[in-house]
């Protein structure tokens, strides 16, 4: 299967706000989460992800089909985050996330840390972001009694890392 991203324009809001509501609803459904579950956004707010300064949503094709969609913003021209990504349901457990988040992180080679956050009870998320090389952060905020959202950096390069212990 052939993965490929496509920056998203306007004109794919309907889409990808269909994708967010199906991919997250489990999730909503599992651990009630109401203020901070995507399936809860509204289509004006992937339209303003999309028309970000500081970022931006990319459609993930698998073999030209969308499948899903990662949002990619910057704090600074180093510093990034990925919030959110999200694959259909019928798409999952078949490596489209992680190819996808191999080719985010290639359109942006100057980025020195990439940085998410997920639910900790999520376990194939959390095993899937610490594949990729991401480190679970010493910061968590409980969402309600059924979920814990949980903090992923990403150091590229040894300057970053090297910021980290110096700092």
């Amino acid at each position: 299967m052939e993965i490929s991203l496509e920056k998203a324009a306007e004109m794919d809001a309907k889409s990808i706000f269909d994708i967010q509501v199906k991919a997250f609803n489990p999730l909503l459904d599992e651990y009630k989460d109401y203020d901070t579950n995507p399936a809860n956004e509204t289509i004006e707010k992937v339209l303003e992800r999309i028309n970000k300064p500081d970022g931006g949503f990319y459609k993930i094709l698998a073999d030209d089909v969308l499948a899903g969609a990662i949002c990619v913003l910057w704090k600074e021209e180093t510093q990034f985050w990925i919030s959110p990504m999200f694959i259909l349901p019928e798409y999952q457990g078949r490596g489209i996330a992680q190819k996808a988040i191999r080719l985010i992180e290639g359109l942006f080679p100057q980025a020195e840390t990439w940085e998410l956050r997920t639910i900790s009870q999520e376990e194939r998320n959390c095993y899937l972001y610490e594949k990729m090389g991401y480190r679970r952060e010493d910061w968590k905020h409980s969402l309600n009694e059924k979920a814990t959202l949980v903090h992923y950096k990403k150091y590229v390069n040894a300057s970053s890392a090297k910021k980290k212990v110096l700092y």
